[in-house]
């Protein structure tokens, strides 16, 4: 899937030099991950030039820092397909989500809950949230306390 013509495209674009200098990305890490589906740029000219917009910034600035935690290319090509896959409204998960890295894994944090970008597995849950519900189910059934007798140790001589 390419990127757009020159069309319309609202907020600047910003050429692959620029994107280079302020992201300290070298030209062929740019093109491989153009190429590889990693960050495709928004636009490409008559010429073949990319040019990026503020959004593609975002999403190469989140995959350059994954990848300096440790995260293979690999693992957040296949976060983010996973991602498109269980939040269809979500067109570009690097721009538009908060990813963290812990080892070679990626969590998404979303409305309040972590979940890993390719299993959707949840990783936490709000603790504020289970307290109610326990503090619910206890004032429904409350448990009777009973005093357990304390045997007193024998004394041995």
């Amino acid at each position: 899937m390419p990127g757009r013509s020159l069309a319309p495209v609202e907020g600047r674009l910003f050429r692959s030099s620029e994107v280079q200098k302020l992201l300290a990305l070298s030209r062929r890490q740019l093109q491989y991950w153009a190429d590889t589906d990693l960050v495709r740029p928004t636009v490409r000219t008559e010429g073949g030039h990319h040019r990026y917009s503020f959004e593609d910034l975002v999403a190469l600035k989140a995959a350059k820092r994954l990848i300096d935690a440790g995260v293979s290319v690999q693992r957040i090509r296949k976060s983010i397909h996973a991602l498109r896959r269980m939040l269809p409204k979500v067109r570009r998960p690097l721009a538009e989500l908060v990813l963290v890295a812990t080892g070679d894994v990626v969590l998404v944090l979303k409305d309040g809950s972590a979940f890993e970008a390719v299993t959707g597995q949840e990783w936490i849950f709000q603790v504020s949230q289970f307290q109610r519900e326990v503090d619910r189910m206890s004032r429904r059934r409350p448990s009777p306390v009973r005093p357990v007798p304390v045997r007193k140790a024998a004394r041995t001589a």
